[in-house]
């Protein structure tokens, strides 16, 4: 099950994704929990992640920098706001330019439902300045989702 949704709220667009893994709870957490996991799946397809720093604890700082196969670097960086394990975590997502300026400063909250032994999932993305900038974002999660969702299905993953 895939759904989109988009909204307009007070406070900005907003973006939310649901899924159904055939993953348990628990694998799911981990798997955003961990960069030794997220460099095999974070991103749009054909991205890789060539940097990969997580303080995963509320209050720590996370960077990533997302690689496109063109070579180009897209950076993001956040705060983790909220960890409820194996439930929820909450982030700020801060994309930057090339000379580190923030483009946007949203908030993604992840939830993981269990549903005996599959996941149900839902990514919100809150607070873009626009819908046409929510929107931007719509293909980019849901393949990251879709390479998510290759890993946990992995032997390995």
């Amino acid at each position: 099950m895939n759904h989109v949704a988009a909204m307009q709220e007070k406070s900005g667009a907003a973006l939310v994704l649901k899924r159904v893994f055939d993953a348990p709870r628990d694998l799911l957490f981990e798997v955003w929990s961990q960069p030794k996991h997220i460099v095999n799946w974070w991103g749009p397809n054909d991205f890789s992640l060539p940097f990969c720093e997580m303080d995963f604890r509320v209050g720590g700082a996370y960077r990533f920098c997302m690689r496109s196969p063109e070579g180009e670097d897209h950076w993001v960086t956040g705060i983790y706001r909220e960890i409820d394990e194996p439930g929820r975590i909450s982030f700020t997502w801060i994309r930057e330019d090339t000379s580190g300026k923030p483009l946007c400063d949203t908030v993604v909250t992840v939830e993981f439902t269990d549903r005996e032994g599959r996941t149900e999932f839902t990514l919100t993305h809150t607070g873009f300045e626009s819908a046409d900038y929510r929107d931007e974002h719509i293909g980019g999660w849901s393949q990251c989702l879709d390479r998510l969702g290759d890993y946990v299905s992995t032997p390995d993953g």
